[in-house]
């Protein structure tokens, strides 16, 4: 039970008042009722007790209160059983439920504060987020009747979660795990409605729900499960490839506990799980806290977000298990809080395939080869990386797919990469295999919506070309090939980029007409963008989306300087907008595809009402014209449509090719690959060392910062300051003057700093994002980003474009507080 102990902190020193707020701030609700109820034990006054138990009834515990003054916790343990079942449905029903919805029906279960919680989560994050904190309050709520008063409240809603719900058989329905795989965190449902136990657990021993036992046992590890294990129960250095879905944590498992048992009595080993995202963190640290604590061993965890907290040396210190996000461990070895690895017995990487260039995976491994190679007589960890997919990089053939994994073994010091081969049969009968289907869809049979913006696009090409037949000499070359580029296309938006970055460079004697020319080139150019944006989107989705889109733009021109040449298209957009509206709203122009697509999710549905669907488009204006068309579509009334958006190559033959090569690999001799390996991490250590001693030579020459969009100078490289190596800022009051500041629509705290405001060029005309402002410390300062500023030599006049901060090779002094104004 999770005591909120706000209402009984009266009975408490104000300094232990805070300690507590402090905990429930940084470490959760658990922690700060655990220190509170240190304290309220350590309490001396009379009638301390009774005071407490007046709290804890004023604050609403009233079950809990009616339990100590009974001395009689049977009410509350059997609520146990039905926490475990929504713990269990909680994916389902974070999707499902609108916590708004069934609040009012279950709020006397809750406390008035978790009520309004669950209120404002909901308004500023949504009703997803809603949803986890209300079940968050239910896991806490001490009143016997919540279960029944959730069943009520969903059967009132007439939500289908209210068919999971069944209170009358509690928990026992749900079939028990001692974890859960990471990439399979809506099976738990699935296991409660279907007779599929073998294809959603983890182990062979899983059973169906009528044979639950409540009782704890081992769990037994598939086939498969045990060969991908072997070669790192042996203690060779590891990659474990295997497919999403099988169990990789439980394999992971299996190796940390036969690696704490091998040790001979009076030593210990030490293992490190690493995890990259910070969920995946929280769910591995409960999943091996769960697994190994009941075994006698002692598991602890540092994130990011309780670094500051918490003593990463007295941690992996402490316990036989840590669980890290990698940079916690690259920033201890670098301050030397961590003195090497040779602390550890065991590092286990999760989503190994990411161990290249300056990822902390890779910064933890320089420093493994280092020791390595450097001839250490110290004892060095074992390796195993767990990945779905090692990768094949940019390669083009298996020859170089090879290679490329060979570098990521390198780079792990792997000497066995484990797939199954034994045990296919059993992996296929648990991993589902997508079968693919290939559906032909006629397109429009006329399009007088592309044609009308076709014309608009031509007509701007035209106005931006002209620019070009007056200036004579100074041409730009990319314009000759527009009659290359079709509308409506990737390439085209390719094309659109490369003359947006020659118009950057452009360099000219009179440069006030320099800041006039590539200010509307780059006008007309962001307007074809949104053109071509246009039509991708009528293409694959509605005409009144595309329109739209169209709308909030000219829209956004318009609230945004707005001067001559911007007047002059939304103009040109705005007479034709009475005839796009007429087109976009007329019956005849449905889309074929999105009526073939409606009709496939409506079959998918209705076979399996529990089926998940993603569907991948070219654009991200085009992700969310689709979501826009689900959630108005009465047909998919059904569906809850969310985004996720990314970029990155895909190719049908890429995962064959990885196949291959992995092939190709475990045929070698071991001694040879052995050698191969050692030969890539010689030459990675050469090139490491020597970039290390021959530093880029820095240019301490004083040039201007013009901004990318209108040339405006904006500042000089000797005013620059960086702050804490990454983030670079502007000193001096006249660069205030050159930016105005528009508050930040998604204001948060990043690490040292507060997000507040946006910064934009200060011309009016303009209006070109240069960066953030933020709180850092005490200060208000900008945070300007390169890649929205020309760099011109102040001597020769040269214009530079750089993506990133590292590689424009100036002198970079550090921020220094006596430099900011009192």
């Amino acid at each position: 039970m999770v005591l909120q102990c706000d209402e009984s902190l009266l009975l408490l020193f104000v300094d232990e008042v805070q300690y507590i707020q402090a905990e429930k701030n940084n470490k959760g609700t658990v922690e700060a009722a655990s220190l509170f109820l240190r304290f309220l034990l350590e309490l001396q006054e009379e009638g301390w007790f009774r005071g407490f138990m007046d709290a804890l009834n004023h604050a609403g515990y009233s079950g809990l209160y009616e339990a100590i003054e009974n001395w009689d916790f049977q009410k509350i343990e059997k609520l146990e059983e039905y926490r475990l079942l929504l713990r269990r449905l909680q994916p389902e029903f974070k999707t499902r439920i609108i916590p708004n919805d069934i609040l009012p029906d279950i709020s006397e279960c809750l406390l008035d504060q978790e009520c309004e919680e669950i209120i404002q989560i909901c308004s500023n994050k949504g009703p997803m987020a809603g949803a986890e904190k209300m079940v968050e309050c239910l896991l806490r709520s001490d009143k016997e009747n919540w279960p029944k008063s959730l069943k009520l409240a969903l059967e009132k809603e007439e939500s289908k979660f209210s068919e999971l719900w069944i209170i009358e058989k509690g928990a026992k329905d749900v079939a028990l795990q001692d974890l859960e795989d990471e990439e399979m965190k809506t099976s738990e449902v699935q296991i409660f409605y279907k007779e599929e136990p073998e294809c959603q657990n983890l182990s062979e021993n899983s059973c169906p729900p009528s044979e639950v036992s409540h009782t704890h046992s081992p769990m037994k590890p598939r086939g498969y499960q045990l060969e991908l294990a072997l070669p790192a129960k042996n203690g060779k250095n590891t990659i474990i490839c295997a497919p999403t879905g099988c169990g990789k944590t439980f394999v992971s498992l299996l190796i940390c506990e036969h690696h704490l048992q091998k040790f001979p009595q009076g030593q210990k080993g030490k293992v490190v799980f690493f995890a990259v995202q910070i969920p995946v963190y929280e769910q591995q640290k409960s999943v091996f806290s769960k697994y190994f604590e009941r075994r006698g061993y002692k598991v602890s965890g540092i994130s990011g977000a309780t670094a500051e907290n918490v003593s990463v040396e007295q941690i992996i210190e402490d316990n036989d298990i840590i669980i890290l996000t990698p940079q916690i461990l690259v920033n201890s070895l670098k301050s030397g809080t961590v003195p090497s690895l040779s602390v550890f017995t065991l590092m286990i990487f999760d989503e190994c395939h990411n161990t290249s260039k300056h990822h902390p995976y890779n910064m933890i491994m320089f420093n493994y080869l280092d020791q390595k190679l450097g001839g250490s007589s110290d004892s060095l960890p074992q390796v195993v990386g767990l990945t779905a997919s090692v990768g094949v990089g940019d390669a083009k053939s298996t020859g170089e797919a090879l290679e490329y994994i060979c570098k990521l073994c390198a780079s792990l010091d792997i000497s066995v990469v484990a797939t199954v081969k034994d045990n296919l049969e059993e992996l296929e009968e648990v991993v589902y295999k997508p079968q693919k289907f290939f559906r032909k869809v006629e397109s429009r049979t006329t399009d007088r919506f592309k044609c009308i913006i076709s014309q608009l696009m031509k007509e701007t090409e035209s106005l931006a070309k002209s620019i070009f037949d007056k200036l004579g000499t100074i041409t730009l070359g990319n314009f000759s090939q527009i009659q290359n580029r079709n509308f409506g296309t990737q390439k085209y938006e390719q094309w659109i980029v490369a003359v947006q970055k020659k118009c950057m460079v452009l360099k000219m004697p009179d440069k006030d007409e320099e800041s006039r020319i590539c200010k509307a080139l780059f006008l007309y150019t962001s307007h074809l963008r949104k053109f071509n944006d246009a039509l991708i989107i009528s293409e694959h989705a509605r005409m009144k989306d595309a329109l739209d889109y169209l709308k909030d733009f000219f829209r956004n021109v318009r609230t945004a300087g707005f001067d001559e040449t911007e007047q002059d298209l939304t103009r040109r957009f705005e007479e034709k907008l009475q005839e796009l509206e007429s087109i976009s709203m007329d019956p005849s122009n449905e889309n074929p595809k999105l009526k073939d697509l409606c009709f496939v999710l409506q079959e998918e549905y209705h076979l399996n009402p529990e089926t998940r669907t993603i569907l991948f488009v070219k654009t991200r204006a085009l992700v969310d014209a689709l979501k826009k068309w689900i959630e108005e579509n009465p047909k998919l009334s059904f569906l809850k449509p969310g985004i996720l958006t990314g970029r990155g190559r895909t190719k049908q033959n890429i995962g064959k090719m990885m196949n291959d090569s992995i092939l190709r690999l475990q045929t070698w001799d071991e001694a040879v690959f052995k050698e191969k390996v050692r030969q890539i991490q010689i030459h990675e250590k050469f090139i490491r060392d020597s970039q290390s001693k021959v530093k880029p030579i820095l240019d301490k020459e004083n040039k201007k910062l013009l901004c990318r969009k209108c040339k405006t100078f904006a500042c000089y490289t000797a005013d620059i300051r960086v702050v804490e190596e990454c983030h670079y800022t502007v000193v001096g009051d006249a660069f205030k003057k050159c930016f105005v500041s528009k508050l930040h629509p998604k204001p948060k705290n990043v690490g040292s700093f507060e997000k507040k405001a946006k910064i934009f060029c200060a011309r009016q005309d303009c209006c070109h994002d240069w960066g953030i402002h933020v709180k850092y410390k005490t200060f208000e300062i900008p945070f300007i980003k390169i890649e929205s500023f020309v760099v011109e030599d102040i001597a020769t006049g040269v214009q530079t474009l750089y993506a990133k901060w590292r590689d424009f090779h100036f002198e970079k002094l550090p921020f220094d507080a006596a430099e900011m104004p009192k």
